[in-house]
């Protein structure tokens, strides 16, 4: 299957670290082929394999480690 492509807004981000951490987090999920998550632009970009996982699922991993996520058009 194929990944695209989904953007999210993340707040709470402090430092760099913030950042790494989403980014571990989320390369566990399955269907996550790839993700960057930037502290200055308060974002990040994920491909996403939707057959395993859907855009909702990045957004509960992230606001289960304690940051407030949705997903960006």
């Amino acid at each position: 299957m194929s990944a695209t492509t989904h953007t999210f807004r993340v707040e709470g981000m402090h430092c760099g670290s913030c950042a790494l951490l989403i980014d571990d987090a989320l390369e566990d999920l399955p269907g996550v082929r790839s993700t960057q998550t930037t502290l200055k632009q308060g974002r990040t970009t994920v491909d996403l394999d939707l057959s395993q996982n859907s855009p909702q699922d990045v957004v509960k991993v992230i606001e289960e480690l304690g940051y407030q996520a949705s997903p960006l058009p």
